[in-house]
């Protein structure tokens, strides 16, 4: 039987750390703040309408619900990150070693809406979030992989571009 030789307080850095590795790119696509206050906003007058139209109690009770549903989405809905680490491109829940990739592309609103929209292929890969507008494609080389790119929504595109860019070139000097 192995025993840990780990000095004490040491388990709790490594569990706080666990899944949320640093690497040369981490990026949340949380929810904006604007989103969280339109949505109290439409609850405070969900419970006004509702206090006029049933007893207290139900009122208090629907808008409850409501928000808890609207929390869970906007959480769930925000909860999608953008890793590059350890030669691993990760978006969402779906991850790629960046060997098997090739020049990604910062993209501004328009091309976005255009890559996104008309000049979409139906079997890309995409994470793109309504309240960020601009996006990276990541050209998908690998021959098995029938994906042609990856479509992810970034507020940073140069600098996701850059880290990708970068962590492709690495792998393909390693090899």
């Amino acid at each position: 039987m192995a025993t840990d030789q780990r000095p004490p307080g040491d388990e709790v850095a490594s569990v706080a750390g666990r899944g949320r590795e640093q690497g040369p790119y981490d990026e949340s696509l949380h929810v904006p703040l604007r989103w969280w206050a339109l949505a109290t906003m439409f609850l405070a007058s969900l419970l006004l309408a509702f206090l006029v139209a049933m007893p207290v109690a139900a009122a208090v009770l629907i808008t409850s619900v409501v928000a808890a549903l609207n929390v869970l989405v906007f959480w769930s809905f925000g909860s999608a990150r953008i890793v590059v680490t350890d030669g691993m491109l990760q978006a969402g829940r779906a991850h790629i070693p960046v060997a098997l990739l090739a020049n990604a592309e910062p993209l501004g609103q328009e091309d976005t809406r255009r890559v996104a929209g008309v000049d979409a292929d139906a079997r890309a890969y995409l994470v793109l979030r309504p309240y960020i507008p601009r996006s990276v494609r990541v050209r998908v080389v690998d021959p098995a992989d029938p994906t042609p790119y990856w479509l992810l929504s970034t507020r940073h595109p140069d600098r996701l571009a850059a880290a990708v860019n970068a962590a492709v070139a690495a792998a393909r000097d390693s090899r």
